[in-house]
């Protein structure tokens, strides 16, 4: 089993960087976790609406270069579904006993994700109807997954 985390923009704060090195030491133990970084576009404040999705459409260039074709890709988006931890790791086992060998969650940058990239979606997530900064974001991300193996495995897990 192989987790791709594909995210726009480098995490910068030292806090960041030390959850998600032991979130990836925790996962070590039920799938091979990869973090692909792709560099994030500066937005000027007065971006125009044209300009931001052109942003967008750069960001997702690369994100689509580093999503294979047999992957199932799982957006993350504010407008999409919904679900509990277990939900979460029940749909992701069925992924994996249904032979599907390698799952890619995208994490979008600033402005969220071009339409390309969610056009290429098997399924698109929301952990919430609020906003979260995308480096915050990757750390959530990271537990969720971690949290779903637990549970997976029948493994104590808080609630």
């Amino acid at each position: 089993m192989k987790i791709t985390v594909v995210c726009v923009g480098k995490i910068k704060e030292k806090f960041f960087t030390m959850a998600i090195d032991e979130y990836r030491k925790r996962l070590g133990r039920y799938c091979k976790l990869e973090i692909i970084e792709v560099a994030d576009e500066k937005t000027p404040d007065d971006a125009s609406e044209n300009m931001e999705d052109k942003i967008k459409e750069t960001e997702a260039e690369r994100i689509l270069k580093n999503i294979r074709e047999d992957s199932y890709v799982i957006t993350l988006e504010i407008n999409g579904k919904m679900k509990d931890s277990v939900e979460l790791s029940g749909d992701m086992q069925k992924l994996f006993v249904n032979g599907v060998s390698n799952i890619v969650f995208v994490i979008g940058g600033s402005l969220g994700l071009h339409k390309s990239v969610s056009a290429r979606a098997d399924e698109k997530l929301s952990f919430s109807k609020m906003t979260f900064p995308h480096q915050l974001m990757r750390v959530i991300l990271l537990e969720q997954i971690y949290r779903a193996f637990r549970i997976m495995n029948g493994e104590p897990y808080h609630k």
